[in-house]
């Protein structure tokens, strides 16, 4: 069943309005940062449409305290707005595959004075942390071809993933007796996901 993306709470919009896109983006791209589009920033990499983000984050049903693992996070952008709503009671892991792109957001990180967040290096072949896991919440904001179970495993018993796959957006519950719930929320345009 498909159904559109929801509004952004207000919650949300609060804290990605209060970090602001600018210390996140290339100089080059600055001036753009209020237009509601991806932006380059280099690599291949995009930093994402702001209205696609709070959608996103709007699946995930963020509380204060869980766990959530940012799989692609780029600038580090969502790994910010996600470590404001979980707070300093919470954690948030964000996982990078391209070096340059690691230490640009772990250095903005640094100055945000959120010590419950950091951007790791990714590895081909490892998606996700799984050494770290089980998660309350997964983003994925790079498109799969099809959903990877990897990712599904370390979901927490009542844990929520919200993942791009073949260019539909995904909602997955791990519902807390053990079976997966998946629903369609619209469709979206991403950089490929690299999982080795």
């Amino acid at each position: 069943m498909t159904t559109p993306p929801p509004t952004a709470p207000a919650r949300i919009r609060a804290v990605m309005d209060e970090l602001g896109r600018d210390p996140f983006l290339p100089a080059e791209q600055r001036r753009f940062s209020d237009l509601d589009r991806p932006l380059p920033i280099g690599h291949g990499q995009t930093n994402s449409q702001p209205s696609t983000v709070a959608a996103m984050i709007a699946l995930l049903e963020v509380s204060t305290g869980q766990r959530i693992l940012d799989v692609g996070s780029g600038s580090g952008w969502t790994t910010a707005i996600l470590a404001r709503l979980v707070g300093s009671s919470g954690c948030v892991i964000g996982c990078e595959l391209v070096p340059a792109l690691r230490e640009s957001a772990a250095a903005v990180l640094a100055g945000l004075d959120m010590p419950w967040a950091e951007v790791r290096q990714a590895r081909i072949g490892t998606l996700g942390a799984p050494v770290d896991g089980p998660y309350d919440r997964i983003l994925v904001s790079a498109g799969a071809q099809t959903l990877p179970r990897t990712l599904v495993e370390q979901l927490a018993p009542d844990g929520i993933m919200v993942i791009p796959v073949a260019s539909t957006m995904l909602r997955v519950h791990r519902t807390a007796a053990g079976p997966v719930d998946i629903t369609e929320h619209g469709r979206y345009s991403f950089v490929p996901l690299i999982d080795g």
